[in-house]
């Protein structure tokens, strides 16, 4: 049996993702999308769906609004850019709270938990093989404290020498780490070395040319030792 599934978002390109990410995904099926709350409602009170990716902050229907009045409860997986919301969203039905942008690998830590709330599951019984662990994150030592950091915010790390300049979504972070031995530590499925100076985080590329790759409108350069390597991962993905 399909997990009917349904993604309400008012941007554009936060549905085309989640329309995409689900279309990987063999026992999912996709019975609609919307950028609207208020088209979408109807549709969504006459038809049910077992699983709703759904915004928070929307134009005249917020996501929570929007749940009320449904009549029935689907598993909610909330997409928001606004991390406040995350309390107020576990009086619901909750399954997970992403936020954007969303990783790939993220995406999926939320499908392992879907399996696991269903009351009946799919044909095939067991989680899909792709989920990953449920740790995805890292210290570093930052000045004289330990910072945890999530490792879908990060967007690639500098080599400084001894240090390293790790550039996350919130801002860089100074570490007192080499760059080698990052490279061993962190997932290799999620992070590659580009340059004798760099690794970047594959899930944030944006684009690739012979000479660089660039990650949040910056381009970093390509070692022409690591080409190669870099091109029989991204081949695996």
């Amino acid at each position: 049996m399909a997990v009917r599934c349904f993604v309400l978002d008012d941007e554009p390109l936060a549905t085309d993702l989640l329309k995409e990410y689900i279309g990987r995904l063999p026992d999912f099926q996709l019975m609609g999308v919307s950028n609207s709350p208020t088209r979408a409602l109807p549709f969504l009170q006459q038809t049910t769906v077992d699983v709703l990716f759904l915004d928070i902050q929307m134009p005249r229907l917020t996501g929570f609004d929007l749940l009320r009045p449904l009549g029935y409860r689907p598993k909610v997986i909330f997409t928001t850019a606004f991390r406040e919301y995350a309390l107020d969203s576990y009086e619901f039905d909750v399954v997970d709270f992403l936020v954007k942008p969303i990783a790939f690998e993220r995406f999926l830590q939320s499908v392992g938990k879907i399996y696991r709330f269903m009351p009946t599951k799919p044909a095939q019984t067991e989680a899909p093989e792709f989920v990953r662990p449920a740790k995805n994150y890292q210290y570093f030592k930052v000045d004289k404290e330990m910072v945890k950091i999530d490792l879908d915010d990060i967007l690639w790390i500098e080599s400084l020498k001894d240090y390293v300049r790790i550039h996350t979504v919130s801002g860089p972070l100074v570490s007192y780490l080499r760059i080698s031995y990052l490279e061993e530590k962190l997932p290799p499925d999620r992070f590659a070395r580009i340059h004798k100076s760099f690794i970047v985080s594959l899930d944030h590329i944006q684009a690739i040319s012979a000479s660089y790759i660039r990650v949040n409108n910056e381009e970093l350069p390509i070692g022409r030792i690591y080409k190669a390597k870099l091109d029989e991962v991204l081949q695996r993905r």
